[in-house]
């Protein structure tokens, strides 16, 4: 007789058969991150974007490592496990204002880095001023990247605010406990905070070994996806792989002709150093080729912005 399994041994399987959510480490995502941007402008046309942005991102490291932003109540908790959704989820949360004092504390940093353009400073500068004078438009750029809008987003100031977000929002999915995420999330979104992800990573080394993870654009969570599958429409008869001949293997753009849309895919057994922003935001040519092509992003990333601000 077939038996039906309570939802304790439901959740059970899926975590030790695959495991189904990789939550980020705090003492590390972002420390490897900027690392990883160093790295990859050694030999970069866009060197000096990589390493502005690896100053921001070391900037992040030091913010998170003494952030404790206010947690998920037990009746949002409730609620999203009721009804299968993020429980984390980002646009329409309940922001606490210290995100801001997060910002501030970036665009300190990153004003003060030797090296730091002066572009970048007039930028940081502006923005600490709205921080202290008109926290209101802050609010409504926060929402308007955490939705990924471009219509009315300062590109310039995008990233800093994002990456602020990030460290509010990785604070959170690192204290997260993965057992309390509903069993079935919404497809295409991250289960901790349902935003996009940035790209997809096969990734190697014990339980993960060869299986293929979504990495939020946001709190850095990686979650299970089946390979060979679009992660924007779910079509599997569509899918095709572009990359650059004799560059980069360990990088390929994931193209769908169903739904006319692509994320890049990592391979750790290529590169074992791939991080997902940073090899996203390295590898702008791959996009540029795969744009001629017909093919437009499912989903930006974090720390490039091409936002409008009329």
């Amino acid at each position: 007789m077939q038996r039906i399994l309570p939802r304790g041994e439901i959740e059970a399987l899926d975590h030790n058969v695959i495991p189904r959510v990789s939550l980020p480490e705090r003492g590390s995502i972002f420390s490897t991150r900027a690392a990883r941007l160093r790295h990859l402008a050694s030999d970069s046309p866009v060197a000096d974007y990589l390493l502005l942005m690896a100053h921001l991102v070391d900037a992040q490291h030091r913010a998170l490592q003494d952030c404790a932003a206010p947690g998920v109540s037990e009746d949002r908790l409730s609620l999203a496990q009721a009804h299968g959704m993020p429980p984390l989820q980002a646009v329409g949360w309940p922001r606490d204002p210290m995100w801001r004092g997060i910002l501030a504390r970036l665009v300190d940093d990153v004003s003060r880095t030797a090296g730091v353009p002066a572009e970048a400073v007039e930028v940081c500068t502006a923005l600490r001023r709205a921080i202290d004078q008109d926290p209101e438009s802050l609010e409504d750029l926060a929402e308007a990247v955490l939705a990924e809008q471009d219509q009315g987003v300062d590109g310039a100031a995008a990233p800093f605010v994002m990456a602020a977000l990030q460290v509010y929002w990785t604070d959170l999915a690192s204290r997260f406990d993965a057992k309390q995420l509903p069993v079935v999330s919404p497809f295409g979104v991250c289960p901790v905070c349902a935003s996009l992800p940035v790209a997809s990573v096969v990734r190697v080394g014990g339980q993960f070994e060869g299986y293929r993870y979504l990495c939020c654009s946001l709190c850095a969570t990686q979650w299970h996806m089946v390979r060979v599958k679009c992660t924007h429409c779910e079509d599997v008869e569509s899918v095709a792989y572009q990359a650059i001949d004799g560059r980069a293997p360990a990088i390929k753009a994931e193209t769908c002709d169903h739904c006319h849309t692509y994320r890049k895919i990592f391979y750790q057994d290529k590169d074992l150093h791939v991080e997902p922003v940073a090899d996203d935001l390295a590898s702008l040519m791959l996009d540029v080729l795969v744009g001629e092509a017909g093919y437009s992003r499912a989903s930006g990333n974090p720390l490039l912005w091409h936002g409008n601000e009329d």
